[in-house]
């Protein structure tokens, strides 16, 4: 981590500590700096020097034997401290406050140099010719906005102090507010090696970005915010000189000192990176160490908490309903000492409250609906006078995104106050729970005592989560700045090749994850290697993503002996090893190469590569040039030449699916192994003699994923180019039986081979669907999977069809109606399963 130690030493606390030091003209010359006189005798500020700031140069002198003493004061300096001089003191005071004033005004100049690119950089971020990515704008100039929103305010509060001083006046409060919002500082220099590597970077590949951080010397002003805090500190001890110690701002420099020291010793310490900001004036051990959203289980309804850990307490607060213009202020619930927290086990579970889960078709409606809105938001965007109708969408995507992201977690999170009280979070993935569970675990390592805050405390505590929180929005897509593309839509084809690292021989296996509408799905899983330190796996998978800005890795031993399964929240998992993430860079993942990256975790390195398919080219159906095989070839070829009604390969993947996999959690959802995939697809396209041994040693979702490839990759939809208009037409028919009579009229309408196949994967799907509460595919679900992949038009037919302007809508408008059509169809089956295998059409060798 960066360190601030080859600028300039911290300062330890030490009473009586003297220091001499020297400054360059930006503002504040430090004691002894002479009064500022205009022509006509009145008071004037020092003049600002608008050039670099320089930091000021720690004179510390060393003795014989190279141990630190304390320097001598330059003669005179604390004259009037000495004598008594109390009006001296504060004419000195004042000339320290001016001086310091003056610098604030250039330090505040220079973080508004910093902002002016940046506003244009994140505009163009968002065409089609940006200078930057947004993810790029956002790490080079982290936390600038905050920064300087902080020193505007702490400027503007401390002007007309200087300017009606007397001895009455109090600065302490503000330096002591300046001080508790270091934590911004803190994330700042976490960040500041990857924002000068990204803007190195940057400048080397983008001639234009060269240009601007030339002109706004980017590199230069960078380095600013973390020379800022020395010098803060420097002037805390200067003020304290010349402040009488019964003087009501004393005791509060005093405190801001402390917490500034602190701070500095903290950097250089280098303490958990995670850890952000002092909250407290007197409680400078408290610091937040880790924020976020997340879903509380309260009075058996969900509620979103912003939850705060400190280093001694876990906080948790919702947000105040404030009036237009008022700044937003939390309001806290509860909250625990670290000291009197556990983790409830199985046995605790009675006394949780009960978990309100709502069916899976109503959450996949929701997402197809906020598709619809971000579809019909670009619309009106085109469209002339379109910006009213615009915020208006807008707000309801982020009440329906915001109503998604309250409703889908699931996975428990249970807390234990040792005096009796339970809390309950859901969460959507195993990473959040792990990375919660081991913060707080990390924390409770060293010697906690348990606090009570009084109310005056918890106020002060509360009301610092404001400024000190490091996730400022909730997870949604319509809180991101780059509304225009707010995430990648598409195929991540990602291999998982290897780890190593492993102290012991293992049984690891990963498992994939990307974001969905802010918040994680596991989207794959490699197989689990026995008792190895470097697993080998090569696996490749290929996982949709719909605005998905993140890939996390999950490393996990599995535990083959079931008596030794950990009991975690109420159901067995296996343990995480370890778990990382990397942003999906546009610029990185489109290209058409692979690229390679690592994952560092608790020690273990995971090697990946991954490219990106956009869904304009995913989803194109290009028929195959060889009619010999099955995939790409249309189905009435190839049920001719089998001399059957049905594909050799749907009835193959059905029968394994329902032999094995009918309970296997998420198939059809999650991805098998590509490469497991396309040695089946090798095997039905050239009649393998050993299909049915492939078959019974593959993965079971490689299995699944055979079957979703096959009617993918048809050259035109298994319910037809031609019936597709009219699919969509009559499942917008508002009459029950209108709609009724329709769709059993186009049903009758296919072709024999489309039908029979089409019946027998309806029942098929329906069986899955019994074993939702197993297997986790409802109906919905599994319509969600299927219908795009059955009736999605052939390239020819997007081309021609009027309504439909680019592949992207089809993922808007058109994949709700895609959807319904064959959910329809599943909640109103056409024919019994009894009654088609009485149907002497599917086991008929026959033309």
């Amino acid at each position: 981590m960066f360190s601030l130690s080859h600028r300039c030493e911290p300062l330890e606390p030490s009473d009586g500590l003297v220091l001499y030091f020297n400054y360059n003209t930006d503002g504040y010359e430090g004691d002894g700096a002479e009064d500022g006189k205009s022509q006509d005798g009145s008071e004037t500020l020092p003049y600002i020097d608008e050039s670099p700031t320089m930091s000021p140069q720690l004179c510390t002198p060393q003795g014989p034997d190279g141990e630190m003493v304390s320097p001598t004061p330059p003669e005179g300096l604390l004259a009037g401290v000495r004598e008594g001089d109390i009006e001296k003191g504060l004419e000195m005071k004042k000339l320290v406050l001016s001086g310091f004033l003056a610098s604030e005004e250039i330090y505040i100049n220079q973080l508004e140099a910093l902002l002016l690119p940046m506003r244009p950089l994140k505009a163009t971020a968002t065409t089609s010719q940006p200078v930057l990515t947004i993810q790029q704008v956002e790490t080079i100039f982290y936390k600038i906005q905050d920064i300087f929103e902080i020193h505007k305010e702490f400027y503007d509060a401390l002007l007309p102090n200087i300017q009606q001083w007397d001895e009455k006046v109090t600065v302490g409060h503000l330096f002591q507010k300046l001080a508790s919002q270091l934590g911004v500082y803190k994330a700042f220099v976490d960040n500041y090696k990857v924002a000068l590597e990204t803007a190195e970077k940057c400048s080397q590949a983008n001639g234009q970005f060269q240009k601007i951080s030339e002109v706004n010397l980017c590199g230069a002003l960078l380095y600013k915010p973390i020379d800022r805090v020395t010098r803060s500190t420097l002037v805390l001890h200067d003020l304290l000189k010349h402040t009488p110690k019964d003087h009501p701002d004393f005791p509060l420099l005093q405190d801001a000192l402390r917490i500034s020291q602190n701070f500095l010793s903290s950097i250089n310490e280098e303490i958990d990176p995670r850890r952000t900001a002092v909250t407290t004036p007197k409680g400078e051990a408290r610091q937040l160490v880790k924020d976020g959203f997340l879903v509380e289980v309260s009075e058996s309804s969900r509620k979103l908490r912003h939850v705060f850990l400190f280093t001694d307490l876990l906080l948790c607060a919702k947000m105040k309903k404030t009036s237009v213009g008022r700044q937003q202020q939390y309001e806290c619930k509860w909250y625990i000492p670290l000291a009197d927290l556990t983790f409830q086990t199985l046995d605790d579970s009675d006394s949780c409250p009960s978990i309100q889960i709502l069916p899976e078709h109503e959450i996949e409606e929701m997402k197809i609906k906020i598709s619809v809105l971000k579809s019909d938001i670009q619309k009106e965007k085109k469209a002339p006078k379109g910006q009213s109708r615009v915020e208006r969408l807008r707000k309801k995507m982020n009440e329906q995104e915001s109503w998604l992201l309250l409703h889908s977690p699931t996975i428990p999170f249970r807390i234990h106050n040792k005096h009796g009280k339970s809390y309950q979070f859901l969460l959507s993935s195993d990473y959040e729970r792990s990375e919660w569970r081991e913060s707080i675990q990390k924390l409770q390592k060293k010697d906690l005592q348990t606090c009570v805050l009084s109310s005056v405390e918890l106020q002060v505590l509360t009301s610092s989560c404001f400024k000190l929180r490091t996730v400022h929005n909730i997870p949604v897509t319509s809180n991101k700045d780059d509304e225009e593309t707010p995430g990648l839509y598409g195929f991540l084809h990602v291999i998982v090749h290897s780890a190593k690292g492993f102290k012991e021989s293992a049984n690891p296996y990963c498992t994939l994850e990307v974001d969905s509408y802010g918040y994680f799905v596991s989207k794959a899983k490699t197989r689990a290697f026995r008792d190895t330190t470097e697993p080998q796996w090569n696996e490749e998978f290929e996982i949709e993503l719909e605005g998905s800005q993140y890939l996390r890795i999950l490393c996990y031993e599995k535990c083959y002996d079931k008596s030794m399964l950990n009991k975690d929240d109420n159901e067995i998992v296996d343990k995480i090893m370890g778990k990382g993430q990397v942003q999906l860079d546009p610029q990185t993942v489109q290209s058409k190469n692979w690229h390679m990256d690592v994952i560092e975790m608790n020690g273990i390195k995971v090697e990946f590569s991954m490219k990106f398919t956009s869904r304009d080219l995913s989803l194109k159906r290009t028929p195959s040039k060889k009619q010999s095989g099955v995939f790409g070839v249309k189905i009435n070829v190839v049920t001719k030449r089998e001399r059957s009604k049905v594909p050799y390969i749907v009835r193959q993947c059905i029968e394994e699916v329902e032999k094995r996999g009918i309970d296997e959690v998420g198939i059809y959802r999650i991805s098998g192994v590509a490469t497991d995939i396309q040695a089946l697809k090798t095997a039905f396209d050239t009649n393998t003699k050993d299909i049915l041994v492939m078959l019974s040693d593959m993965d079971i979702n490689a299995i699944a994923g055979t079957l979703k490839l096959y009617f993918r990759e048809l050259p035109e939809p298994l319910l037809t180019d031609r019936l597709y208009p009219a699919f969509m037409e009559g499942i917008a028919l508002s009459d029950p039986a209108a709609k009724e009579n329709c769709m059993m009229h186009l049903l009758r309408s296919l072709p024999d081979p489309n039908l029979m196949t089409f019946l027998i994967l309806l029942e098929h799907l329906k069986r899955v669907a019994e074993k939702e509460p197993i297997n986790k595919m409802s109906l919905h679900n599994l319509a969600t999977v299927f219908g795009p992949t059955l009736l999605r038009p052939s390239e020819s037919e997007i081309t021609k069809a009027q309504h439909i302007t680019s592949a992207s809508d089809i993922w808007s408008h058109d994949v709700m109606a895609q959807v319904q059509v064959l959910l329809y169809y599943l909640q109103h089956p056409p024919i019994s399963f009894a009654e088609l295998k009485r149907n002497t059409l599917y086991f008929s060798t026959d033309v």
